[in-house]
């Protein structure tokens, strides 16, 4: 049977894990199911995780519903040979979820940056209130101006018209569900204003 079986959130999605089982043959494939608290006792296909060779399967989008708790099973197939199945933990999309920093697009206009924050987001969640904090800093400085609490969409726009030199953005994406979360900051995007020459 595959070990170390784990439902996990990483990045906005929701992915099952596991290791193979000890004496594993090489020709080894694994085929993973799910049960919704919607349904219980009912394990659901997962048509992307049937008979795969790799350790994981990205459960995200096959969830009816992201607002309520899940687990998972998987198990190891041989020829004609076949695990137990090994169940995971179980997990909620939406309070569970771990963050992933946006990456930022920075477009310098005149005396106007413009800052927007794309999301690795899958298409089955994207429609959730999504949100982002910027922090904009003069390199070498630890003095941020904070621009807290912008939506997916939304676009910052920066008057650059004092600033003078190296200045540097990071972003942390956030998410409110029972209360908010955040995800580690981007790492940072430099860039030169108002220098002459």
């Amino acid at each position: 049977p595959p070990q170390n079986v784990t439902l996990l959130t990483k990045d906005f999605d929701m992915i099952l894990t596991w290791t193979p089982g000890e004496g594993s043959p090489p020709n080894v494939t694994y085929t993973v199911r799910y049960e919704s608290q919607e349904r219980m006792d009912k394990w659901i296909k997962v048509p992307h995780c049937k008979n795969i060779h790799r350790t994981s399967c990205n459960l995200t989008c096959v969830l009816p519903n992201l607002f309520v708790k899940v687990r998972a099973r998987v198990k190891a197939v041989s020829g004609r040979f076949q695990s137990p199945w090994v169940e995971s933990e179980s997990k909620e999309y939406y309070l569970d979820v771990e963050l992933a920093p946006p990456v930022l697009n920075v477009n310098i206009k005149e005396n106007l940056m413009h800052v927007n924050a794309s999301f690795p987001l899958a298409t089955c969640v994207e429609s959730f209130f999504w949100m982002y904090d910027l922090n904009l800093w003069k390199a070498g400085s630890e003095d941020k101006k904070q621009y807290e609490g912008n939506f997916k969409q939304y676009t910052v726009t920066i008057d650059t018209t004092a600033l003078r030199g190296n200045y540097c953005l990071s972003a942390r994406s956030s998410f409110q569900s029972t209360d908010f979360k955040y995800s580690k900051f981007s790492q940072p995007v430099c860039v030169l204003l108002n220098q002459k020459g």
